[in-house]
């Protein structure tokens, strides 16, 4: 297909400052590929970008910016011999060098040379050839771009669900788990979990996102308040009152983090996955880690595996993402989709080249 000249695009100038602009469409080079942009889902990351104006290792303003995407193959460089124009794929947001010894440990998601991509709020992106190689994936048919989008968010909590080492708690049957946080995140987590057959309960403060969580699977909920020192509330909620076997935070709060970690019962696993601010802190009690043998994990991002089985489980009907899609939102609304969640007013949105809903 032929590319146009120009196309629309959100660019990042700023700490909550975007631009409308047009701008160049890009041209594959040797090895690469443009992607036609079909459906892009905001995130919490693209949240705290725009909060902040920038990344410290994912982007740098101005720029354009949005990193959960889905599309079509507009046009092919040289070299590129595996894809054809038009096919519909899913560019996962980082690409692992492939050789490094994390890369080797299966552990891609600490390479020393991810690269990261982003712009995924315009029509057209420009795909490198590492990303081509590694990191591009067929949607398979029958399944909505929008729902695709989610397929790297998905695949960081696949990520997150092998960390918790569920299978270590198999014989005791369905395992009950703590999840901190009822946005996105948090909702693939209890979606996730109650897939496998597990128990997860949501601890929030939104009645609303707690709703979402019980249509997804939740097996029970907690409205906690804010601020932290809600974990005796949260240990009352779970069997005995002991505390859960596994406990994720999605909340990426320092509060929530020490609540995770008191919220947990002997021998159980606290899962550390929501990224707090740099530069903050966590009081431990030592004693609670050491003598009830507490297995502390920070978790990071996603692997080429997960984001593989991320696709097939958004491809199946019964697993339950939809409702964590609030609507639909055109490229030049894109600053008023990230004030939405902002403001607790929608959970995730589509960006589309088009007006949306």
């Amino acid at each position: 297909m032929s590319l146009p000249a120009t196309m629309t695009g959100a660019v990042l100038t700023g700490p909550e400052a975007i631009e409308i602009r047009q701008v160049p469409v890009p041209r594959p080079g040797p090895g690469e590929i443009v992607l036609k942009v079909e459906a892009a889902t905001t995130c919490g990351t693209d949240v705290k970008v725009f909060r902040r104006g920038g990344h410290p290792r994912m982007l740098k303003v101005p720029t354009l910016f949005g990193h959960e995407m889905a599309g079509r193959i507009a046009a092919l460089g040289d070299g590129v011999d595996d894809w054809r124009e038009g096919d519909a794929v899913v560019v996962s947001n980082s690409a692992p060098c492939g050789a490094c010894a994390m890369c080797r440990l299966g552990r891609e998601n600490l390479c020393e040379d991810l690269a990261y991509l982003n712009g995924a709020f315009a029509e057209y992106l420009h795909v490198p050839a590492r990303f081509v190689s590694r990191s591009l994936h067929p949607i398979p048919p029958g399944l909505d771009f929008g729902r695709a989008a989610m397929t790297e968010p998905l695949a960081c909590v696949l990520h997150g669900m092998d960390a918790c080492e569920l299978e270590r708690y198999a014989t005791l049957g369905p395992v009950e788990t703590v999840v901190f946080g009822a946005g996105p995140i948090g909702l693939l987590f209890v979606a996730a979990l109650a897939a496998e057959g597990h128990r997860p309960i949501l601890a929030d403060p939104n009645p609303n996102r707690l709703d979402v969580g019980r249509a997804l699977g939740a097996w029970h909920t907690l409205a906690i308040e804010r601020g932290g020192g809600q974990a005796e509330a949260v240990r009352a909620a779970t069997g005995g009152g002991a505390g859960a076997w596994v406990v994720v935070d999605a909340t990426g709060v320092p509060e929530v983090w020490a609540d995770a970690l008191a919220a947990a019962r002997p021998g159980g696993l606290v899962n550390l996955f929501g990224g707090c601010a740099p530069g903050t802190t966590v009081p431990l009690d030592t004693h609670r880690v050491h003598y009830s043998e507490l297995t502390v994990k920070g978790v990071y991002h996603h692997r080429p595996e997960t984001v593989r089985r991320a696709l097939t489980l958004l491809a199946d009907p019964a697993f339950p993402a939809d409702p964590i899609l609030s609507g639909e939102r055109s490229i030049p609304q894109v600053e008023e989709a990230l004030r939405a969640m902002m403001d607790k007013r929608a959970l995730k949105l589509v960006i589309r080249g088009t007006a949306g809903a």
